[in-house]
Order: C-alpha cells, then structure tokens, then sequence
C-alpha cells in the first residue's frame, strides 16, 4: 500500500513544474511513513518540508500547493495538513480492499519482491568451530541467519548460504588429541585429561568409533612418559601444545592427521545434521582447510603483492591494513613461514568475490568487533569495494530455566546443545524465540515461556491465530455450508465494523514490514508485526460471529479471514515456523 500512496504523491509532484528541480533529488519513497495514530491517517508524508527550503517557500503553504495537486483517487478517502507541514494521507475502504483482494491473488508470493538481477548476495552464518555440538548459542546463529537469507529472498534478492568450516589449526589439533586420549583410556590406559582439551561426553563417543590403523600397538603410557599431567605453572595451553607434538611424535604425522580429520568430519556431519533438523539449510559447506590445499591463500597474496600491499619486516610478511583504515598493519606470514590466520580471512573473502558474489554478509560472534575492519581493508587493497562486506555480529544468549541461568562452556562438556533444547521446546519456538530480539542485543531465552500454551508465548499466540481460522472453516463445513469467494470479495464493503478496518489496514502492512525487515538484516520486525496482526485476529473473532446468516456478510468475512490466513502463514514461513492447522 505504500507504493500505491508513494505513486499518489509522486504524481503530484510531477504536476507542478516549479518543483521539479527541487524533487529531482528526493527519494519520495523515504518522505513517506504509516501513521502511528489511525486518526492521523493512514500515511504521512513530510516531502513538503523537506522541498520547502529548495524553493523558498513556507512548508505549509508548499503541503497545502501539494494537497491541491494530488490526483483524484479512489483510493484516498482525503488528505489533511497538521503540524509544520506534514500532509496525512486518508485511505479509502476500497483501497483496502483491493489489498485484501491482491493478498488473495498472489497467495504464497504476496510480500515478496520482483528478483532483482545484482547483487548476487553470499550470506555467511554460523560457522562455527567443527569441535562439539552446537549449542544455544550457535542456534541463535543459525535462526537469525536462516530467516535473514529468508527475509533477502522475499524482497527479491539472489542470496547463497554458506557455512566456513574452521577445519584448520591448533583447534583441530586439540580435538584430535583429545579423541586419542580418550580411545587410549578405553583401551586400558589411565590418566588425568588435560585440562585444556575437550571434555565433553561426545569426545568418548568419537573415539568408539575411530579408526586408528591397528594404532593400539603404539605404547600407550608412552604418550605421557615425561610430560606431567598437567602444567605445573598453570599454563594448560603450553602443555596442551607439548601433549600434541608427544602424540604426533608417537603415532607419526599421518596417523594424527588421520584421526583429527575422522573426528572434525564426525562433528562436521552432527553439526550439518542438526542444523537441518532445525530447518537451517546450507548451499554450500567451504572447508578453511581447502584455501591452503588449492593455492587461494598463495592467489590472495599474490594479488597483493602485485598491487605492493605486502612488505618485509622482521622475517615476516606484512600487509598495509593501516593504509586503509585499519589501526595496524597485519602479518600474513609469519617468520617461521607459517600464513596466519588474518592472511586465510583476506583469501576466503576474496575467494567469495572470485565466484561472482556481489554483496558478502558474515553473521559473527559478538568478539569479532575487529574483523569487519581489517577485512574490508583487504577487499579494498586487492581492487574490491570495500563496502561489498557487511558483518553483523551476533550478541549472547543467556538460557534460563525457572529463573535460573544456566551454564555454558564448550570445552568442559558443560552446555545445553541446540539439539537439547529442540527436543526440549521444539523447532518452532526455538526459531522464534532466537529471532524475537535485535541481533546487537542479548538475549534472555526463556524455557518456561517458551513451552507454555498462554498468549504470553508469542509463537502459540501467532499460530493458534492460524489454527483458529482453519477452526472456522473446519465449523462451516461442519455446519453443511460453503464460501463463496467471488461473493466475498464482491462484498468487502459490507466490513464496517472497527475491528474489520483494522485488520484489513494491518494486512495491507505486511509487505512493508518484510522490505524494512529484509534491509535492517532485523526479522525481529517481522515477529512483532505477526503478533500484533495475530492480536487483531483474536480481537476480531472475540467480537464477532464470522458464521452469519446472511450469505454477502458471512463469505465477506471469510474471505476477510482467508487473507489473514494467507499473510500469517506467509509470515510464519520466512521465520522457519510452521502453520499448524490444529492446536
């Protein structure tokens, strides 16, 4: 509806000449927003005031030149000039009902925007560590950038979902000792578990299923023979570090390579299987180690080289990220020849623009506040715009059951698992719930809530909205009668009550709020509008009978029904919820 308003104002713009250099600048689009107050109108816009200065002429009397041009509409019921200068612009009933006559036509593609030809949008999200299951934490990652690829789709752009597995490097390393200590203890050996490697009870799991190669030859207490059994100083990551060249040392490059890639392709597969279950689908699995395998980091860094981006200090290869805004210049190799881990970050994204991605969106943890910086920095320093990258990062959530916070720490074994809470609360809360706030704020996730049947959970509240409407046609066949569709929206002037205006203008909100939705990265507006829709649903149906006796009012209801139906499953599908029928 706002492009039809935003055309109204556009025309009368066009009509009077004496403004048109002042417009030729003016994106009407952005001068124009819903009321918050229906008794201002449906739309105001402010064009008034923002032209008034260009042309010297006072707002007023500008909004009142503007009023006189608008075009005669059916549409617009009338336009009135409050304040400095904004113009409130009145609807007309018709107007909305032509909205709930188009809902009923486009159907699944209402809200959705024309496909877009450029950008091509890579989305990046959840990547996280293959050394554990996901937890809550993780899940909120990957609801918020399902429904963000959702939301990007829905207003028309060519989007990929890819996922960055950090197969490479001292983690890994670290998981893969950790699954030969413990397949050594299930073979006889005993010992206390370092206290830097992971604990969790899926550790015990991969190492029952490992092949070792017939490594049960290797002796077994020689893995700790001179090494204590932990750090004497306190310094669990030195000898961590020790424990691993021991078991390198022991079982031969190959052999610990062999195991650490079972164990991380092990988690790899958990991790993918989840994220599935949870409706969370990737096109692409990238692999960190592969950038290494197939000369991309070498690529990158040839490219800045050739550009003179790198120079020599200290043994070490540098690249001028302060040049570009960075606080520091950076090490892409170290002196010891080993690529760091900044130089596979600057080859991953160029990689990304290599294949053809226009725009590149990375979902990140709250504590990478610096990685936006110093990666646009090499974008920028090998020929790419630097704004082509948009990080979002993503705050913590904090899980509570009862009123109690529960704990959470990846290497301690001592977390609740995306999967847990799944089983525990369900896909479709977990979805929402993760989604509810902005992703720059914390997040309070509440067990309780999220598994009561009350208006107070939002999810149940937006679904059994659904689920009653179905209740009503379910009722009308029931009852031995039809609805008659054509007759219905012949009638959609017969809807006069208050609550029947309020939903029709609500409805015709939906494709707004999935375009401000979509380009704020923010699904959180989306499950507020879907709430807010589904409270004029039930304030509708607790106000009125939808199965009357008289034929026009009843199929005028349905249909008016049927098109909430229609934008609440809409809505609910890009969040990944489902629609139920029944409740």
């Amino acid at each position: 509806m706002k492009t039809l308003v935003t055309k109204l104002v556009q025309n009368a713009l066009a009509s009077l000449p004496e403004l048109a250099d002042a417009a030729a600048g003016l994106a009407v689009e952005t001068a124009i927003e819903r009321t918050r107050d229906p008794a201002h109108g449906d739309f105001a816009t402010n064009v008034a005031m923002r032209l008034a200065k260009s042309v010297g002429t006072n707002p007023r009397e500008l909004a009142a030149r503007i009023v006189a041009a608008f075009p005669a509409s059916p549409e617009v019921d009338k336009l009135d000039i409050a304040g400095p200068g904004f113009i409130n612009i009145y609807l007309s009933a018709a107007a909305l009902h032509a909205e709930i006559k188009a809902i009923l036509e486009q159907g699944n593609c209402y809200g959705r925007q024309p496909a877009k030809d450029s950008p091509r949008v890579l989305l990046e999200f959840v990547s996280a560590n293959p050394t554990g299951p996901l937890h809550v934490g993780h899940g909120r990652h990957g609801a918020y950038g399902a429904t963000v690829g959702n939301l990007l789709e829905a207003a028309g752009y060519d989007v990929d979902r890819e996922y960055y597995v950090n197969d490479a490097g001292r983690q890994m390393d670290i998981l893969g000792l950790s699954v030969w200590l413990r397949w050594l203890e299930a073979h006889g050996t005993q010992f206390d578990f370092p206290g830097a490697g992971y604990r969790g009870e899926y550790i015990r799991e991969i190492a029952a299923q490992i092949d070792t190669r017939g490594a049960a030859v290797v002796d077994r207490g020689a893995l700790l023979r001179d090494i204590p059994a932990d750090a004497p100083d306190g310094d669990k990551e030195a000898h961590i570090g020790a424990l691993i060249e021991r078991a390198k040392e022991l079982l031969g490059a190959q052999l610990f390579n062999h195991i650490r890639q079972q164990s991380l392709e092990s988690i790899r597969q958990d991790i993918e299987q989840d994220l599935a279950e949870f409706g969370v689908i990737f096109d692409r699995w990238y692999s960190e180690q592969s950038l290494e395998t197939t000369g991309r980091i070498d690529a990158a860094l040839a490219v800045l080289r050739d550009r003179d981006m790198l120079y020599e200090k200290d043994g070490a290869t540098w690249f001028r990220a302060e040049q570009f805004g960075d606080e520091k210049d950076r090490v892409v190799v170290r002196e010891n020849g080993v690529k760091t881990y900044f130089a596979s970050d600057i080859a991953y994204h160029f990689d990304k623009r290599e294949r053809g991605y226009d725009y590149l969106i990375d979902i990140l943890g709250s504590d990478h506040h610096g990685y936006a910086p110093r990666v646009r920095a090499g974008l920028a320093a090998m020929g790419y715009d630097a704004s082509s990258l948009e990080v979002k990062l993503m705050q913590f959530v904090a899980l509570y059951r009862n009123g109690e916070k529960l704990s959470m720490s990846t290497r301690s074994g001592e977390f609740v698992t995306l999967r847990a809470l799944r089983e525990e609360v369900g896909n479709d809360a977990a979805r929402l719930f993760y989604v509810m706030r902005s992703n720059d704020q914390h997040l309070d996730f509440d067990l309780e809530l999220a598994k009561s049947r009350s208006n107070d959970n939002p999810v149940y509240y937006i679904q059994y909205a659904f689920a009653r409407i179905a209740s009503v046609f379910r009722q009308l066949a029931e009852k031995g009668l039809s609805h008659d569709d054509s007759r219905g929206r012949d009638n959609l002037d017969l809807l006069r009550e208050s609550q029947e205006k309020a939903l029709c203008s609500a409805l015709g909100r939906y494709p707004e709020v999935v375009l401000l939705a979509a380009n704020n990265r923010a699904p959180q507006h989306l499950v507020h509008y879907l709430r807010e829709l589904a409270n004029d649903f039930h304030s509708y149906y607790n106000a009125h009978a939808f199965i009357v006796d008289d034929p026009a009012l009843r199929d005028a209801r349905l249909t008016l029904i049927s098109a909430t139906r229609v934008v609440i499953g809409n809505g609910l599908g890009i969040l990944g919820v489902s629609a139920p029928e029944k409740m």
